[in-house]
């Protein structure tokens, strides 16, 4: 199973440490944030990686190069202008062939164990769900009823995509080049029945502002 990193984010609410630097390339732990995928998906089996950029992207070829220190092959998508999740995902797709591939988000940073997804999902997704975290308490995205996703209702036990999911490329079915959201794609694929989902319990920040960065630092410096 191949695995995407997601890294065409322009990470505006982490000014100004990404005026010049693209969100991947912070560094958290004294590691860049990417690496700790990187890394966790090479001690998880996988070995071919696609990474789509778009902000600053040079800076994050120039570093990775082809994978190699990792013991990986990585593979890069370039957007000229970001092309959203579903969006960046469909012009990868090429890059990715046609069999169920791995998606996490490049501004997460967790401890999850990705070799659990080495398995290919019954229908047209799979997603990790966390709980909500403070800066999103009420919202939630979706539910998990009998192993499957549905969308987020009142009184339901909703839950917060981790940006953590695998895929089949018969989702993208129809989809036509340019930007374009994923969520529509996944909840038309849940009316049918044929998304799953998981929810873990171990950690998990969305690194998208300064404040949640100093947090992952803590994590790794202080391990609290």
């Amino acid at each position: 199973m191949k695995a995407m990193i997601l890294a065409a984010g322009k990470g505006e609410r982490m000014r100004p440490l990404t005026l010049h630097t693209p969100k991947p390339l912070v560094q958290a732990g004294g590691k860049r944030l990417i690496e700790y995928h990187l890394e966790a998906l090479a001690k998880a089996g996988f070995t071919e990686i696609v990474i789509n950029h778009a902000w600053l992207g040079q800076q994050i070829e120039g570093y990775l190069g082809d994978g190699a220190q990792f013991g990986l092959r990585i593979q890069y998508s370039p957007e000229g202008e970001p092309l959203e999740t579903g969006g960046g995902i469909f012009q990868a797709l090429p890059l990715l062939g046609d069999e169920p591939f791995l998606v996490v988000n490049g501004d997460i940073w967790t401890d999850y164990d990705f070799s659990r997804l080495k398995q290919p999902p019954a229908g047209l997704a799979h997603l990790v769900m966390v709980d909500n975290p403070p800066h999103h308490p009420s919202g939630g995205d979706f539910y998990i009823k009998d192993g499957l996703l549905h969308d987020a209702a009142p009184g339901a036990d909703n839950l917060t995509f981790s940006g953590i999911s695998v895929l089949h490329p018969k989702l993208f079915a129809g989809c036509s080049a340019g930007a374009f959201k994923l969520a529509p794609l996944l909840r038309t694929a849940m009316a049918q029945g044929l998304v799953s989902g998981e929810h873990m319990d171990g950690r998990w920040i969305d690194v998208g502002t300064l404040e949640r960065l100093a947090q992952v630092e803590t994590l790794l410096t202080v391990g609290q």
